[in-house]
C-alpha cells in the first residue's frame, strides 16, 4: 500500500482489543531479539483470533451474491484446513460483523460458538471439528456497515448510471466479508464465484479474463497462496484496456482511456524490474481504478493492483504510485510481513525498489527529486511522533494497525536499506535482494526472522562493512541514525533560490521562470515555504500561478495546506470542493487536522465532512471524523 502518512498515532488507543494466544502462530521460531526482551512474542498476531498453529486454513472456495439494494454481501465460505496437532478439535476464525447462518460439513450441522466481538477485532469463530474430514462450510451474510466494503451509488460513480462496490482488506478489515484466518501468516489458494447484476463487471486479485463477457456469474482462481489482506473483489461499469502483453487496465468507461495513456509504462516497469530482481510470479499484473472514495493512493492486490483516479494527472508526473504497486509484487505479495509488527518488510523493501524502478524508466533526477521528498515526508514524522512510534519494528499491542500507520515503515525502511547498499554496493545489493525474494518465496516472516537471514548472509560476507548493533539500531531505535544516507538533488537548487528571490523581494512571482518545472519541483517549492506568509504574499503567488486552480490533487494539496494554514479565503471554495470530492486519507486527512485547529475551520470541517461522509470509505471516516467532533 502507498500513501499512509494520514495515519497517526493521534486516535487513542482501543481498550477492549483481546491478544490473540500465543498459540496463533504458525512459524518457526526466530533467534531473540530486542524484542523478545519487551515482551514481544515474535510471528505472534496480537490482532487475530486465530488459531494457525493448531488448525491452518490452507484454502478457501468462496461464493457470494452482491445485493446491492441491500449493500449485503451473501453466501459461503469453504475452508480447506490441516491440523497441526492430533488433539486439534476447533477452528478458530476471524469474523467482524457478520451473520453466521451455519457451519456445516458434507451438509450436516456443526457446532460452532459465536464469542463476544471486540469493537475494533471483531469477533473470534469457533467451530468444533468432526475426527474426519478437512472442510468446513460457512453460510454467512455481511453488514451493510462492514468495515472492508464500500459501496457506491450510481451518483458517487464516474459514469453516474451503475452502482460500485469494491472491498479494502489491509490490515484486519478481510475478516469484515470473509469469516477465514484473518492473519497475513495465514496464506491461501482462493477459488471464487461471484453472482452480480448481469450489467455489471467483477474482477477480484486473482486470474482475471480480459475477454470476460457481462453475464452476472464470474469465476476467478488464485493458485498463488496469499495472506488474508489480499484478497480482493470489486464490481462495476468496467471496461478493459491492454497496455501491454502482461498488463492493462480495468475503469469506468469515463476513465479508461486517460487511465491506459497515464500508465503507459507500466510495461516497461515489469520488465525492468526483473531484469534485477527475478521474475515476475503472477501470470498477468493489471490495475484497477477505482472511484475517487478509494482512501488510499494504491492497494497492491495481488494480479490487479487497485489504484486512485487521483493520480491520473496527464503528464505521468505521479507514477511513482504504480511502480510501488508494482513493486510489492515482488515485497510483500510474493515475502509477506508475518504480523503488522513487521509491515516494514513489506513496505520499506517496496519503498526501496520503487526508487529504484523510477530510476531505471525514468533517470537518475527524477527519482533523485522524489528521494528527496520523500526524506521530507519522514523528517515530518519524526518531528510529530512519539519516540516508540518511530521504530521500524513497532511494538501494536493493544492498538489497531489502522492507527499507526506512518512514513516510518515506508521511508525509514527505504533509507536502511539505501544505507546497505551504500555500504556493500549496488551489484551486490541486488544480488542479496534477488536470493531473499527466492528464499522466501511465497512466506510470511518476521523481523526476527529476517535479521538470522541478513546475519547468515551480507553480514557473514561483509564483516568489515556492517555490523549488527548498526542494524538493530536501525530497526528497534527511533529516529534515524547518525551519518544515515541523505538524499539530494541538484534539480532543487534553483528552486531554493527562487523561493528564497521572491521571499526577500528580489524576484516578483512573475519574473520566476518555472517553464521547466517538474511536478516534484512544484512540490518542493510549496513545501518548504515558511509556515506563515502574508495575503498578498499568497495572492501573488496564486495570480502568477493559478495554484488554487491547479488540476494536479498533489500541488493542489500543497497549496492548500498553506491557504488553511494562513486562512487565505480566496482558496476556500476549491478547499471545499477538493474535500467533498476526494476520499483519499493522504490528501484529506492533513487539511481536516488543520482546519480544526481554529473554531472558523472547524465549523467549515464539518460542514465538509457532512456533506462528503456519505461517499467516504469508512476508514477515512473513521481517519477524520475525530477532528470535525
Amino acid at each position: 500500500m502507498k500513501n499512509l502518512a494520514w495515519l497517526l498515532t493521534t486516535i487513542p488507543l482501543f481498550t477492549a482489543c483481546s491478544p490473540a494466544p500465543e498459540t496463533n502462530s504458525a512459524l518457526p521460531p526466530a533467534e531473540a531479539t530486542a524484542a523478545e526482551n519487551s515482551g514481544i512474542k515474535a510471528g505472534v498476531d496480537y490482532h487475530s483470533f486465530s488459531n494457525p498453529g493448531e488448525v491452518t486454513v490452507t484454502h478457501l472456495d468462496l461464493e457470494l451474491t452482491a445485493d446491492f439494494a441491500a449493500s449485503v454481501l451473501s453466501g459461503s465460505a469453504t475452508l480447506t484446513y490441516e491440523k497441526q496437532t492430533a488433539q486439534a478439535d476447533t477452528l478458530v476464525v476471524d469474523t467482524r460483523d457478520l451473520t453466521i447462518q451455519s457451519v456445516t460439513v458434507n451438509g450436516e450441522t456443526l457446532d460452532y460458538q459465536l464469542q463476544p466481538a471486540d469493537p475494533e477485532l471483531g469477533a473470534a469463530l469457533e467451530i468444533d471439528l468432526p475426527e474426519q474430514g478437512n472442510k468446513v462450510t460457512i453460510e454467512y451474510a455481511t453488514s451493510p456497515q462492514a468495515s472492508g466494503v464500500q459501496w457506491l451509488t450510481p451518483s458517487q460513480t464516474a459514469g453516474k448510471q451503475h452502482p460500485f462496490l469494491f472491498t479494502q482488506a489491509q490490515a484486519v478489515h478481510a475478516r469484515s466479508f470473509i469469516p477465514l484466518q484473518d492473519s497475513p501468516q495465514v496464506r491461501v489458494t482462493y477459488n471464487a464465484t461471484i453472482h452480480t447484476p448481469e450489467a455489471l463487471l467483477a474482477v477480484m486479485s486473482a486470474a482475471n479474463d480480459p475477454d470476460t463477457e457481462r453475464d452476472g456469474e464470474y469465476d476467478f482462481t488464485m493458485p498463488q497462496p496469499v495472506p488474508s489482506y489480499l484478497i480482493a473483489l470489486a464490481i462495476g461499469d468496467l471496461q478493459f484496456k491492454p497496455m501491454g502483453e502482461r498488463t492493462g487496465v480495468y475503469a469506468e468507461p469515463a476513465l479508461l482511456d486517460a487511465a491506459a495513456e497515464e500508465f503507459a509504462d507500466t510495461e516497461s516497469m515489469l520488465e525492468a524490474t526483473e531484469e534485477i530482481y527475478g521474475p515476475y510470479g503472477w501470470d498477468r499484473y493489471d490495475l484497477l481504478i477505482l472511484p475517487p472514495s478509494f482512501p488510499f493512493g494504491g492497494m497492491e492486490n495481488p494480479r490487479l493492483s487497485f489504484i486512485t483516479p487521483t493520480v491520473i494527472a496527464g503528464d505521468k508526473s505521479l507514477v511513482s504510485l504504480i511502480a510501488h504497486e508494482l513493486a510489492h509484487s515482488w515485497s510483500g505479495n510474493t515475502v509477506t510481513n508475518a504480523t503488522w509488527r513487521d509491515l516494514w518488510l513489506n513496505e520499506g523493501f517496496t519503498t526501496y525498489l520503487t526508487y529504484r524502478i523510477m530510476e531505471m524508466i525514468y533517470g537518475h533526477d527524477r527519482y533523485r527529486m522524489e528521494a528527496v521528498l520523500g526524506y521530507q515526508d519522514l523528517q515530518e514524522d519524526i518531528a510529530a511522533l512519539p519516540a516508540n512510534d518511530q521504530v521500524l519494528a513497532i511494538d501494536l499491542r493493544g492498538r489497531n494497525p489502522d492507527d499507526v500507520f506512518s512514513d516510518i515503515p515506508y521511508e525509514k525502511g527505504a533509507l536502511f536499506l539505501r544505507e546497505l547498499e551504500q555500504k556493500v554496493g549496488r551489484e551486490n545489493f541486488d544480488q542479496f535482494l534477488l536470493n531473499y525474494f527466492k528464499h522466501f518465496a511465497f512466506k510470511s516472516i518476521t523481523t526476527d526472522e529476517f535479521i538470522v537471514y541478513l546475519n547468515d548472509t551480507l553480514l557473514a560476507e561483509y564483516p568489515d562493512k556492517l555490523d549488527s548493533e548498526r542494524i538493530d539500531q536501525w530497526i528497534f531505535k527511533p529516529g534515524i541514525p547518525a551519518d544515515a544516507p541523505m538524499p539530494t538533488s541538484d534539480a532543487f537548487s534553483i528552486v531554493d533560490q527562487a523561493r528564497q528571490d521572491w521571499l526577500s523581494g528580489e524576484k516578483s512571482a512573475t519574473s520566476i521562470d518555472t517553464a521547466k518545472w517538474t511536478v516534484h519541483q512544484w512540490l518542493y517549492f510549496l513545501n518548504n515555504m515558511p509556515e506563515e506568509l502574508s495575503d498578498e504574499q499568497l495572492a501573488e503567488l496564486d495570480d502568477a500561478f493559478g495554484l488554487t486552480a491547479s488540476s494536479n490533487n498533489e500541488i493542489a494539496h500543497s497549496w492548500l495546506m498553506i491557504a488553511v494554514h494562513n486562512e487565505y479565503q480566496p482558496a476556500y471554495d476549491r478547499l471545499y470542493d477538493y474535500l467533498v470530492s476526494i476520499g483519499r486519507n493522504k490528501l484529506v486527512k492533513p487539511l481536516y487536522r488543520e482546519l480544526s485547529k481554529t473554531p472558523q475551520g472547524k465549523a467549515f470541517a464539518q460542514k465538509a465532512f457532512a456533506e462528503a461522509k456519505p461517499g467516504y470509505h469508512p476508514l477515512t471516516i473513521k481517519a477524520n471524523e475525530g477532528f470535525v467532533n
